[in-house]
């Protein structure tokens, strides 16, 4: 026999692969996740520098921009403009007496830590916005990872976040746009909340609703956690039974949440003096495709993918994949990542489906569910992870050629 040994089981294992897995295991877990994040980082940032070697010039950038230039294009000129100048007292108006697209659309956390951090560094906006970026996408990656430990063996855990690391949108952890951002304290207190630690939650909530549009989907989420809990098993509810004192802290995280998430709109209007100054911004995204339509609430979808797809082929469209969503999450195998962690998707996507327009901003627009990776990351075997790990790498090749590379008059913003 070769210098190789057999196991009882057949499986050939080698001195060298044992040292291997010896030298693997003394190694901190939050070491491995960070080379697994700069690994996949450098990736995508080669993949970003192909494209602007390509790019030509336009509204946003020279041609063939470099790196900090190519990542804060799109919403970056937008949080450029917000982390210098502020926002609008007064809205723009199209000759029609619409309001067209401005800051307003954009939360102020992620554009005001910028800010402040240029004037402490004296460094440019595009430095300091992806430089953000990277270090709250490195936090985020490691918060995740302890997330996942809580329901998955540690080998799994480890996967989903590597899957976390590559996903097609990852670019968004190195570019100038507040996801990264978001994300991070979105992990935190999901985190936190599968802890029980809900006063501790408060603060990140309150800073979460201003980063990010998810204040209602999260209160939301609250409210469907506390309904779970309330109709759980007779047997589970006398030893963990749902008391006042227990109630308590949830709702007060509920009701934060909610009112953070109608904090935004309520400045906007009391800055510029008009009552629907937020909803009328984020409307003027969507009238290149359908044009000006009031907001009702739980018709954009279905006006999306009519657009998208035709009638009734995208109603039907859109139900199957709904229906599909709602099997992923309700499978047996899904119950591995905890009930909070699916009900945090389910709140979230009934919160888009109530309020958001699907466009070619909707892959980046669902980050938030990134805790379902755990789902996809539940199989062991080898050649299906490398499968889903080389697919996911090669789908961020295809969202960046048809998103964020501008090719000419290019109406689909990442």
């Amino acid at each position: 026999m070769a210098d190789g040994l057999t196991t009882a089981g057949g499986t050939r294992s080698t001195p060298a692969r044992n040292r291997w897995r010896a030298r693997y295991r003394v190694v901190p877990w939050w070491v491995r996740i960070t080379v697994v994040y700069v690994l996949a980082r450098v990736l995508t940032g080669l993949m970003l520098l192909a494209f602007a070697r390509v790019q030509a010039a336009n509204s946003f950038t020279v041609q063939r921009p470099g790196y900090l230039s190519f990542a804060s294009i799109w919403d970056g000129a937008w949080y450029r403009v917000i982390a210098t100048s502020g926002y609008p007292s007064t809205l723009p108006i199209d000759p029609a007496g619409h309001v067209t697209e401005n800051a307003w659309a954009f939360m102020p956390a992620y554009p005001f830590t910028v800010r402040g951090l240029m004037l402490l560094t004296g460094a440019s906006f595009e430095l300091v916005a992806v430089s953000v970026s990277l270090l709250a996408g490195w936090g985020a990656a490691l918060v995740f990872r302890r997330l996942m430990g809580r329901f998955l063996d540690p080998a799994r855990a480890t996967f989903a976040t590597v899957l976390f690391c590559v996903a097609p949108v990852s670019a968004m952890f190195q570019v100038a746009y507040a996801e990264s951002m978001g994300l991070l304290l979105l992990l935190v207190a999901l985190l936190l909340m599968v802890d029980r630690r809900w006063w501790a939650m408060l603060p990140v909530v309150l800073l979460l609703g201003m980063t990010r549009p998810t204040g209602l989907a999260f209160a939301f989420l609250v409210v469907l956690f506390v309904g779970a809990w309330a109709i759980r098993p007779a047997s589970v509810r006398s030893t963990e039974p749902l008391t006042l004192r227990r109630l308590v802290p949830p709702a007060v995280v509920a009701v934060v949440s909610g009112l953070v998430g109608l904090a935004w709109p309520a400045i906007a209007w009391a800055v510029t003096g008009v009552v629907t100054a937020y909803t009328d911004t984020e409307l003027a995204w969507r009238s290149s495709y359908i044009g000006w339509k009031e907001l009702v609430p739980f018709t954009p979808w279905v006006q999306g993918f009519g657009w998208w797809f035709g009638q009734p082929g995208g109603t039907v469209l859109l139900v199957i994949v709904l229906a599909g969503f709602g099997a992923f999450v309700c499978m047996p195998a899904a119950r591995r990542i905890g009930i909070e962690l699916r009900l945090w998707g389910v709140a979230y996507l009934v919160y888009l489906l109530a309020v958001f327009f699907p466009q070619s901003s909707t892959w980046r627009i669902l980050v938030p569910i990134a805790p379902l990776l755990g789902i996809v990351a539940l199989p062991r075997s080898w050649v299906y992870r490398m499968a889903v790990v080389v697919a996911f790498v090669g789908l961020q090749w295809v969202w960046l050629s048809s998103t964020w590379w501008v090719d000419g008059y290019d109406w689909t913003p990442p």
